[in-house]
């Protein structure tokens, strides 16, 4: 299983949109609103790296209101 967290930018005032689209994704473990640099913070998981890059890429950045994103990929502890 492959894990990241993503930092996201979205479309001011859209968070609490953005949210609810994202956490009805199967991938995402964990979604919240956050302060500061970025608006959003989740936890993403996929079967493999290829499958985690089909994920951030098309579901998450396609994601109607995602203005930008910062992914960093987990590894084994």
């Amino acid at each position: 299983m492959v894990r990241a967290f993503m930092f996201l930018n979205v479309a001011p005032g859209s968070e609490a949109k953005v949210l609810q689209q994202l956490k009805i994704l199967q991938s995402v473990e964990e979604a919240y609103v956050a302060y500061g640099v970025y608006d959003i913070v989740i936890r993403v998981k996929a079967k493999t790296p290829e499958e985690l890059k089909e994920v951030v890429s098309h579901q998450i950045r396609g994601t109607d209101g995602v203005v930008s994103t910062l992914t960093l990929m987990m590894t084994d502890e």
